[in-house]
């Protein structure tokens, strides 16, 4: 990998990753376009590290606050229905989803599943899905409102995002619309449960590269990470804002464009569907 393909691909991660239009997608087209191959699961996986950071440092004084009440709980010095404490076991809850469904379809996750002929129909469906889901929302449940079966559903739509073209931020908002949440309700969910399951599969990631016998090219990950970071923070203060007084029908129409750019490429011969790095 070249650094600029680095820098290129910490941009689209930086850009993508909190949208409704699919981080993973747009890495590994960016990548195909850019060097031939798709950088792979394993490097999407360690930028996002970069684009979580932000998120940390963004809700640093909302998930300190949870951990803390959360933990306090735990240890009988407050009540579990305390809001804090209960939303950390909300996020605990809406994440086993993703952790059990990434264990078990791994293989399809790093294979199958990067197919561009794939990507791009879920960039096609799932933009039909956020606007059905977004055109008929009523709007009435806020994050006090969150439960545990609202919370698990939350997990599953999340964990449709391990398809490339979903969209992690898609899924878990798509479904909070579904559910009744209002959409900054459904998007702040959104950040803060993605913490442990990006973390966990980043830091998974990291690990299995370390032990590949041909050296990864740590520099160029390092600044792709790093750019994804700066560029993410200032997406997550202009996403929660926009969603905040606007719909998703800008989103919707992007996905559907890409769709069909994306399909005419590949049937063009443009792109290659499974030119896996």
């Amino acid at each position: 990998m070249s650094w600029a393909e680095a820098i290129t691909l910490g941009v689209v991660q930086g850009l993508t990753e909190f949208l409704p239009i699919s981080s993973s997608a747009h890495v590994s087209i960016a990548g195909r376009l850019f060097g031939g191959t798709d950088p792979g699961a394993a490097f999407t996986a360690i930028t996002q590290l970069g684009t979580e950071t932000a998120v940390l440092l963004y809700f640093r004084k909302d998930i300190a606050r949870i951990v803390r009440r959360w933990c306090a709980a735990v240890a009988g010095r407050i009540p579990h229905s305390d809001p804090d404490a209960r939303m950390g076991w909300m996020v605990i809850v809406g994440t086993l989803p993703i952790g059990v469904l990434g264990l078990t379809l791994s293989d399809l996750i790093t294979g199958p599943f990067r197919n561009l002929w794939v990507t791009a129909t879920m960039l096609l469906v799932f933009a039909l899905v956020i606007a059905y889901a977004d055109r008929h929302a009523t709007q009435r449940k806020r994050l006090s409102d969150l439960s545990v079966r609202d919370g698990v559903a939350f997990g599953f739509f999340q964990a449709l995002a391990l398809i490339p073209g979903v969209s992690r931020s898609g899924g878990t908002i798509a479904g909070g619309l579904f559910m009744g949440y209002d959409r900054e309700a459904a998007a702040r969910y959104s950040f803060l449960l993605a913490i442990p399951a990006v973390l966990l599969s980043g830091f998974q990631q990291l690990f299995d590269i370390a032990g590949d016998p041909v050296p990864p090219a740590w520099g160029q990950i390092a600044v792709a990470t790093l750019i994804a970071f700066v560029i993410g923070y200032a997406v997550i203060a202009w996403l929660l804002r926009y969603v905040s007084t606007h719909d998703f029908t800008i989103f919707v129409v992007y996905r559907i464009v890409l769709a069909l750019v994306l399909f005419g490429l590949l049937g063009a011969g443009v792109l290659a569907p499974s030119d896996v790095a």
